[in-house]
């Protein structure tokens, strides 16, 4: 497929779903990708769908119908990626910080999320093993999780199925550009024309935009996950701090954790969660794995028996405002981006090829997309320290 209608830069969850989105669209459709599906942060992901973690807001919006598009999308693919909507509950041990899940809660329950909330008995009925230290929680039925490289992959075999075609191992080195134009692009091994790109490379957005002489500034933001051998069921639910919440939203750059405490399907459980602005420094950090631990057997004292059998670290695609960039670039027509959803790119990866696939083809958007829109960084002040 040298001359296709679409061409997607980047096999993760989010370029899966655009691809998949533009072929259901009527589009030939190509993915590109230096390496296999997955392989960047998607493969590094828990495979979180939430709602629970995030305000009134465009974002909420687009995690609501992404929520449900998944559910969708598991019936019209056929499954295969352990999509369980298992809920998840959210903690607090503070007054401070109970009051502060409360009134979030709250607001969100206006906006039409559905909040359960728990006081001790409650909560340790539906999680037997947390600590006793939990004596208020909210439970929000509608959080779900799925396994993320399985998930990029059934979608890949749906596109390639509908007509799309998937090239793994060639790096995209330019994006070419007339008048202004996308018409097309060269890897290290061909030359493609086409007149729409889409850039879901996620923490590499920044320099797909580069190569077209535009401007995108997505960062990495480093986390690290811990995985135990598997065990008999004895977390139900993702559970987390409320502290989670204030660390996603959080323009610091230095270490930021919080427990975040989740089974698996094959028994393992995943903890984490650890954000920092390192840039691409992949070192194994020993002590933020023993923070990690400490906080995840402060939630769940039963995790103190557990083997670890590995950590794993991936780079989120962090943008300055913490909204994922979604829509057309600021200065070059045709190309059209789809990053920057931070630690949320696999909860919102469905909603976002179907928002980015409806702008393209120029039909009714589900929502107004003007709050993701790539121009917003179109001034130099918007450049991110």
């Amino acid at each position: 497929m040298k001359n296709p209608d679409a061409i997607v830069i980047g096999a993760g969850v989010v370029g899966a779903c655009s691809a998949l989105s533009l072929t259901n669209a009527g589009l030939r459709v190509l993915v590109i990708d230096r390496g296999p599906v997955a392989s960047g942060t998607t493969g590094a992901g828990e495979g979180n769908i939430l709602v629970s973690d995030k305000e009134p807001s465009a974002e909420l919006t687009l995690a609501v119908r992404s929520r449900d598009a998944w559910f969708e999308l598991n019936t019209d693919i056929g499954g295969g990626f352990e999509l369980e909507p298992k809920g998840g509950v959210v903690v607090s041990r503070s007054e401070k910080g109970i009051a502060s899940l409360k009134k979030l809660s709250q607001i969100q329950k206006t906006s039409g999320i559905e909040v359960v909330e728990l006081d001790a008995a409650e909560v340790r009925k539906i999680e037997p093993f947390i600590s006793s230290s939990v004596e208020y929680a909210v439970l929000y039925p509608g959080d779900a999780q799925c396994q993320p490289m399985l998930a990029a992959a059934q979608i890949m075999r749906a596109v390639r199925k509908r007509g799309g075609q998937f090239i793994q191992g060639e790096n995209v080195k330019s994006i070419n550009i007339s008048s202004g134009k996308v018409v097309g692009l060269k890897t290290d091994k061909n030359n493609y024309s086409c007149p729409i790109i889409i850039n879901a490379t996620g923490t590499w957005a920044g320099e797909i935009a580069t190569m077209a002489g535009s401007y995108l500034p997505i960062m990495p933001r480093r986390g690290f996950i811990l995985v135990t051998s598997p065990v008999p069921k004895i977390v139900h639910h993702k559970v987390y701090d409320a502290d989670y919440v204030a660390n996603v939203a959080s323009s610091d750059a230095d270490l930021q954790s919080s427990a975040v405490v989740e089974g698996t399907e094959s028994g393992t459980i995943l903890i984490g969660a650890s954000r920092e602005r390192v840039g691409f420094k992949s070192d194994l950090d020993v002590a933020v794995l023993r923070q990690l631990a400490r906080q995840a057997i402060s939630l769940f004292p039963i995790l103190s028996n557990m083997l670890f059998l590995r950590a794993y670290r991936g780079f989120r695609p962090y943008a300055p405002d913490h909204l994922p960039v979604i829509g057309e670039d600021a200065n070059v027509a045709g190309l059209w981006h789809a990053a920057g959803h931070e630690g949320a790119g696999i909860g919102l990866a469905p909603a976002t090829g179907e928002l980015i696939t409806a702008q393209i083809t120029g039909n009714k958007t589900f929502m107004d997309p003007t709050p993701f829109s790539p121009k917003r960084f179109k001034e130099s002040v918007h450049v991110a320290i």
